[in-house]
């Protein structure tokens, strides 16, 4: 047996594997009604889902995904943002009590700084500037983990699509909105490059929809059908979903601002059940199962092989929040469009609305691929060494 062949030939099978997209749930641990985490964990677990985004982290919470190698990407309230800006003992005091007891038993990936930052410190805080506190606390927060000698956890924080894009098609002429850009999206992209994070975004092809009333539905649910595609007649892209689109499209702004080659991670992305359910079937479910199969294709979107390094469906539970905030933690749910709707996919008793498979999601994520090419090379080396012998 050639046995150099056969390590290099497992080890593409690997590299392939690892191009998948890792997908997710959103997972609220304020919302109401539902059993608490160390009960919500185990179901997770039963349903293989490898990333869990969680909003309004409790430290029970984090506690509860030790040892189940599940990966979590932490949301910071967006009430604390001002406060890690102004003083980076405020961001050294939550990861004191949320990262540090439990890093790395709990696989910490990444920490957002807010969500949807940028509406909310301008709505909420007259007094504060977006274009500063926000970088601002990201820095901070960056700081306060390296002081603690952990450089495995990312800091990112989160938009949303229609926050900052200026269009959705064609990709070609989307650009960020200004002076959202100059102020705080190109400062923001640097530091991203720097620190090796990621571009966090909230998308939602179910809004882009319900404004376009010219959009086939079955062009938002992945649906396969002749006429089910959009042109993009500068690049010459024909687009088969409204969701690669919308990727497309940020990838494409982000080139306008020089850093086209940031990962992407969409933090949110979903479709309402029960008010949009028709003769065809249930839309939210179609979506999500369009969803899965398409990343799970490795296809990519035309702009971006790799595709989305990461995409969290929104959302575990339904919020039954009204917009009002719970002990001083940010409402998310009362920020997108049909808010008040059904966006969760289990129900409290742990059974799911919906059967969808996550047992596929890859195991080799972000920067781990940049292990295996090297193997590659090294082990394709070794191939032409043992040919010539």
């Amino acid at each position: 047996m050639n046995f150099p062949f056969v390590i290099l030939a497992a080890l593409l099978i690997l590299l392939h594997a690892a191009a998948a997209t890792t997908i997710g749930v959103t997972y609220n641990t304020m919302t109401p009604d539902v059993p608490p985490p160390e009960h919500v964990v185990p179901a997770l677990q039963s349903l293989k889902i490898s990333a869990v985004r969680l909003l309004n982290p409790s430290p029970a919470a984090v506690r509860s995904f030790a040892y189940t190698n599940i990966s979590l990407l932490l949301s910071v309230p967006n009430y604390l943002i001002s406060s890690f800006a102004a003083n980076r003992s405020a961001a050294d005091l939550w990861l004191y009590s949320h990262v540090l007891p439990y890093h790395p038993r709990t696989r910490i990936s990444l920490i957002s700084v807010g969500s949807d930052g940028i509406t909310d410190v301008a709505t909420t805080y007259s007094n504060l500037d977006p274009s500063t506190v926000l970088l601002s606390a990201m820095q901070n927060l960056h700081l306060s983990l390296r002081d603690l000698g952990i450089h495995t956890i990312r800091v990112s924080t989160t938009f949303s699509f229609v926050e900052i894009m200026t269009t959705s098609f064609p990709p070609s002429a989307a650009e960020f909105r200004e002076p959202i850009s100059s102020l705080i999206l190109r400062p923001l992209l640097q530091f991203l490059v720097e620190t090796n994070s990621s571009l966090l975004i909230n998308l939602y092809p179910y809004n882009i929809y319900r404004l376009n009333s010219e959009i086939p539905i079955g062009f938002a649910l992945f649906q396969e059908n002749p006429f089910n595609f959009r042109d993009d007649v500068v690049t010459g892209v024909r687009y088969r979903n409204l969701f690669d689109m919308m990727v497309d499209s940020v990838i494409a702004a982000m080139a306008v601002s020089w850093q086209e080659n940031i990962p992407v991670i969409v933090t949110e992305t979903g479709w309402p059940s029960e008010t949009d359910a028709q003769a065809v079937g249930n839309y939210a479910e179609m979506y999500l199962k369009g969803l899965m199969r398409h990343l799970r294709s490795r296809l990519g979107t035309p702009l971006r092989r790799e595709g989305v390094t990461e995409a969290y469906i929104y959302e575990l539970f339904d919020s039954k929040h009204n917009g009002s905030t719970t002990n001083g933690a940010y409402d998310y749910a009362s920020m997108r469009e049909g808010a008040g709707q059904h966006w969760g996919i289990m129900y409290p008793n742990l059974t799911m609305k919906f059967k969808l498979d996550f047992s596929a999601s890859t195991w080799i994520h972000g920067n781990d691929r940049t292990l295996v090419e090297v193997l590659v090379r090294l082990f394709a080396a070794l191939l032409s060494v043992s040919l010539l012998l």
